[in-house]
């Protein structure tokens, strides 16, 4: 259970994500200033930097949710877990949860990350969850000289294989994400297991 502070901290940094998708469907990412989220979200400049860096970050805060469900996950998942079964259980799991019937917030979804002026701070938000999920893959591992570079190398290629994947259900919604998760998974999966 978190307090009532945190749960006001996270409504305002939700209202501030939704105020920022809303005017940039609106009037498009390069129209939409840090004034006019806060504006929207009905706080003030100050508040907006309290919470996000630029607008970039206000846009991808899902994201950053997401990345941060997925290390929970894995964190969860029993400790003698192989760490490819691990990252998998808990990447379809997540797939599970995720509404992916809304064609909205696809069209939303789609317009976001295809977007040139958001690619810095995807890359930038990405590059982060890699390293933590590195940390968590390392835990799994048997320590060594080379675990940390074996977790490195299973987080950025555990991280392609979803981006891939959701790639691919941008281009096609028809597939279901879940079952490309699974695929992009599967045949990535042999060097790791």
């Amino acid at each position: 259970m978190t307090g009532l502070r945190e749960r006001k901290k996270a409504a305002t940094r939700q209202a501030l994500h939704e105020a920022a998708l809303r005017l940039a469907i609106e009037h498009g990412v390069d129209r939409v200033t840090v004034e006019a989220i806060a504006d929207a979200a009905t706080v003030s400049r100050r508040t907006f930097s309290n919470y996000f860096a630029s607008k970039e970050q206000a846009l991808l805060h899902a994201d950053q949710v997401r990345l941060a469900r997925l290390l929970e996950l894995v964190d969860a998942r029993p400790s003698d877990e192989p760490a490819w079964a691990a990252l998998t259980a808990a990447v379809e799991r997540m797939a599970a949860e995720e509404p992916f019937d809304d064609p909205e917030r696809l069209e939303r979804y789609r317009q976001l990350h295809h977007h040139p002026a958001m690619l810095t701070e995807m890359i930038a938000t990405y590059a982060a969850a890699e390293r933590d999920l590195a940390g968590a893959i390392a835990r799994r591992l048997p320590a060594g000289p080379e675990a940390p570079l074996r977790a490195r190398l299973l987080a950025a290629s555990f991280l392609t294989a979803a981006r891939v994947a959701n790639e691919l259900w941008l281009e096609d919604p028809s597939q279901p994400l879940p079952d490309l998760v699974h695929r992009t998974l599967t045949l990535i999966r042999e060097p790791f297991a």
